[in-house]
């Protein structure tokens, strides 16, 4: 059966992580929504229901009886049996919001359901990029049972320190950690495969350090924290998520944020996580065009894909920065940096789209990954729309 990830009224809040993606495809604890919705359910026949411009990269959903699926939530065991159990025109509720539905795709509408039950558990949802932070360690922990049920992991060499209970730990295949410290008493921590951790890094859980990444010489990570395949990361960071794909390979702090792919920043990048007045954080949100408060105390940045900032770049707390954006110029940038800003300064010029494209295609081709033309197609959209 077709799975079908309905970015419902969640995608204008989530950017400018969305920019680039459906909802279903952001990460958080060790897995994206989508690929721990396929473990879940089995179901490897994906569609979306998403923004016209990225339509032909994510695939649309054909016209035929499907699960249709919000997926930014952390299920329960009693939820998931539930939508196994849905019939042809049932749904699920949360808080007055369809989550899940059996219907056909085709002529799609409401209508089409005939039963609807509300779900009576408190749910983990995420609604707002803070949101992937906030709530990463009850991802993590999702995720860490859900991959490693029935498994072995490899083991830890001597060489390491190591605090807390083994069963806490789970290391893939081809992983290499030596003369490093890991600790589990604060949470469990998940080295995936063909990873690196290398000499005098210091691993305080809940921490996820997807495929073929690599913590450099003396990282000191706290959790929660996920860094997703392919990426590079130095220095010090606490409970940040990186998509995937991107480096923050030096000295440097960055805490409470999310990056999303294809980011790189400059050796000595920091960015505030709280405020001198130890006041709550506001980010930027697009819907509302306002500076909106988070609630929280400690909050970094959100970076939208393909940004970067050059060496010593200082970022405020609560910093939010858009597709494709340079940021190089002295001082602070502001707490919003447009897409595709060329420089990081509020009226700065545009960073030219041919020029993204060429630079894009350098970055991803040191990771063997090409820049189709689909991807040109949503950078386009987004340089001519917003």
């Amino acid at each position: 059966m077709q799975l079908v990830f309905s970015d419902a009224q969640y995608w204008e809040d989530f950017l400018p992580l969305t920019f680039t993606r459906p909802v279903a495809e952001m990460r958080c604890g060790i897995l994206t929504f989508s690929e721990r919705w396929q473990k879940i359910l089995g179901n490897t026949e994906v569609s979306y229901f998403t923004e016209m411009y990225l339509q032909d990269k994510f695939k649309a959903p054909e016209e035929k009886e499907s699960l249709f699926l919000v997926p930014n939530f952390i299920p329960t065991e009693s939820v998931i049996q539930q939508i196994r159990d849905l019939k042809q025109g049932e749904a699920l509720v949360y808080e007055d919001e369809l989550v899940a539905a059996k219907i056909n795709m085709k002529g799609f509408s409401l209508h089409q359901i005939e039963k609807m039950t509300d779900i009576k558990e408190d749910l983990i949802f995420f609604k707002k990029p803070k949101d992937l932070f906030t709530y990463n360690h009850h991802a993590i922990d999702f995720d860490f049972d859900l991959l490693t049920k029935g498994k072995s992991s490899q083991g830890l060499s001597a060489t390491n320190g190591f605090l807390g209970d083994k069963k806490d730990l789970f290391i893939e295949e081809g992983a290499y950690i030596e003369f490093s410290t890991i600790n589990t008493k604060t949470g469990k921590i998940y080295i995936g495969k063909n990873t690196e951790v290398m000499e005098g890094c210091h691993l305080r859980g809940p921490i996820a350090l997807c495929d073929n990444s690599k913590f450099n010489l003396g990282a000191k990570i706290y959790g929660a924290t996920t860094i997703g395949p392919h990426c590079k990361v130095g220095g010090e960071v606490n409970n940040i998520i990186i998509f995937g794909y991107s480096s923050k390979g030096h000295e440097g702090f960055v805490g409470n944020s999310v990056i999303g792919e294809w980011c790189n920043f400059g050796a000595d990048t920091n960015s505030s996580n709280m405020k001198n007045n130890y006041g709550n954080v506001k980010f930027w949100n697009y819907r509302t065009k306002s500076f909106e408060d988070t609630g929280l105390q400690f909050a970094g940045m959100i970076m939208g894909d393909h940004s970067k900032t050059a060496i010593n770049t200082q970022l405020n707390t609560g910093t939010v920065i858009g597709v494709a954006s340079n940021i190089f110029k002295p001082g602070f940038p502001p707490n919003l940096v447009e897409n595709f800003s060329w420089g990081g300064l509020k009226d700065d010029e545009k960073f030219r789209l041919d020029k993204v494209y060429e630079v894009a295609e350098r970055a991803m081709a040191r990771r063997k990954v090409a820049l189709t033309e689909q991807d040109k197609a949503i950078l386009k959209h987004i340089f001519d729309e917003y």
